[in-house]
């Protein structure tokens, strides 16, 4: 991946955003504005294209990730100039949204998704719209989004396309965390963090599933051993819960918490109760292996449905020690 500008090697520590000039997109560069300010980190503007699979006195590109004829083609920008500017127009906005606030533009050479991942080993976190025009386009509902949010190498925060900008929207001072289990440390980290520099408080629910086939005859509902099997599994998923927040409820004393365990299905019980958060925090699990590099179908659920920003995590199973 070529870099045309302002992406030297050294860069560390910074948030970073994919824009195309799309409405969508500027919807994620503002979130990311917010983001760099309340940690008091330098943004980096990005915009991506594959020139290399262009004309360089332009031409046209297919939509987003699939490029199947029947999509039709789009208009991409047409040059590395005009790629340039478009950065540079989107850095301006920045920082006339954060006056004071260090911005730097670049224009790299790259698919989609790979700029992504690129991007993810340099940040300290990384955003992006739901979908857009250009380099960026499908962000969220096509392959590309899927491919990067899977593969990222750090954070990735996916602002949902329904979202209004971020100062249109009404703090709810909280930070949600989807917990699985014990691999899930990085995320509670980040979920932790997230409530701090928000001064919000964090919601951790952990949602559990209990498997009982009823023999023919006998009632749905478990009365007896399994009612008991069931609050005896519930307890366990509570301690395994507190055990993941522990060490960072002692880091960051000043966030308030509250923990859920409840049986049911994770996804949409996180689905609703994004409608009362700011941000939903949530481990892309993956396991060793390059065909293991894949979301599970909670988190591309939400990705498409959660009602606020979605902060992706990613998780190696068997990453979270020993109880």
């Amino acid at each position: 991946m070529d870099a045309d500008s302002g992406t030297e090697a050294g860069l560390r520590g910074h948030v970073a955003v994919g824009v195309d000039g799309s409405r969508r997109s500027g919807i994620a560069l503002e979130e990311a504005v917010a983001q760099a300010r309340r940690r008091g980190l330098p943004l980096e503007v990005v915009h991506g294209r594959p020139w290399s699979a262009l004309p360089e006195d332009g031409g046209l590109g297919w939509e987003g990730g699939a490029g199947t004829a029947a999509e039709g083609p789009v208009a991409h920008t047409r040059s590395r100039d005009e790629a340039r500017r478009l950065a540079e127009a989107a850095a301006g906005r920045a920082r006339g949204l954060a006056p004071g606030l260090e911005v730097r533009a670049s224009a790299v050479d790259g698919d989609a998704a790979d700029v992504l991942v690129e991007l993810s080993r340099r940040a300290a976190l990384t955003v992006v719209g739901s979908r857009g025009l250009g380099g960026f386009r499908g962000l969220l509902l096509g392959s590309v989004s899927l491919r990067a949010a899977a593969h990222v190498e750090g954070p990735l925060l996916v602002v949902r396309g329904e979202l209004p900008p971020e100062h249109e929207r009404v703090p709810r001072g909280t930070v949600l965390l989807g917990l699985e289990g014990e691999d899930d440390r990085a995320a509670a980290e980040a979920a932790f963090e997230e409530a701090a520099v928000r001064d919000a408080a964090l919601t951790a629910l952990h949602a559990w599933v209990y498997h009982h086939l009823a023999p023919p005859g006998e009632p749905l509902v478990p009365t007896g051993p399994p009612r008991r099997d069931i609050a005896r599994i519930g307890r366990s998923e509570e301690m395994m819960a507190e055990w993941v927040l522990e060490p960072f409820r002692e880091r960051y004393p000043q966030v308030p918490v509250r923990v859920e365990v409840v049986s049911g299905a994770a996804a949409h019980l996180l689905v609703e109760a994004s409608e009362e958060a700011d941000v939903l925090v949530v481990s892309a699990h993956r396991g060793r292996g390059r065909l293991a590099m894949r979301l599970g179908p909670v988190v591309h659920s939400l990705l498409h449905h959660a009602r606020c920003p979605v902060l992706v995590m990613p998780a190696a199973r068997g990453s979270g020690g020993e109880r």
